[in-house]
């Protein structure tokens, strides 16, 4: 949108129906990602469902609500908390665990081989963090960025971060250089 003196109504309408036109467009994109998340939450083989049973419940809050405002008590403590640096690791290694557990103890491979992914990823994160402590102490935020890095890492969704690091720079890296590793 330009912002300049017009001398004609016609071109700025224009430009008011183009914003409205992105703004509904955003507003479908929240909506489907909200039914996606609520989908997840009373999925009944999920671990949380219980937990969000009854907290919705006894509050009677929705669970996509209390879900948000989980979410937004992360950040708040990520970005301003003592010990953010626990709360982090906790969210980046407690549900993957949980959810690798199941994966060995499951008849399939590609589950297997999804959080192998994960982990492969985490720990070279955590290598390179490691070696980097001056420049993370540095970054305002990095608990908060860390976090969102590890989930969107282990999003359930086919083209998670891992799977897209582990495809576009590990796996290559290491067939290129796998010869002389053995």
């Amino acid at each position: 949108m330009q912002f300049c003196w017009r001398s004609s109504s016609e071109p700025i309408e224009t430009d008011i129906r183009k914003v409205g036109a992105q703004v509904t467009q955003v507003q479908r994109f929240f909506n489907g990602y909200k039914q996606d998340v609520s989908r997840s939450l009373r999925d009944a083989s999920k671990p949380w469902t219980k937990v969000f049973d009854a907290m919705e419940e006894k509050t009677g809050v929705d669970r996509v609500n209390i879900f948000v405002g989980a979410i937004g008590l992360c950040a708040l403590y990520l970005t301003f908390g003592w010990g953010a640096q626990i709360l982090c690791n906790i969210i980046g290694v407690l549900y993957p665990a949980y959810i690798s557990i199941h994966a060995i103890e499951s008849s399939t491979k590609q589950d297997d081989t999804r959080w192998l992914i994960y982990w492969v990823t985490f720990a070279i994160f955590t290598v390179i963090e490691f070696f980097s402590d001056l420049l993370t102490s540095m970054i305002p935020f990095y608990w908060l960025l860390k976090c969102a890095f590890l989930i969107w890492c282990m999003l359930p969704i086919k083209q998670n971060g891992s799977t897209i690091i582990y495809h576009k720079l590990v796996r290559p890296y290491f067939l290129k250089h796998s010869e002389s590793f053995d």
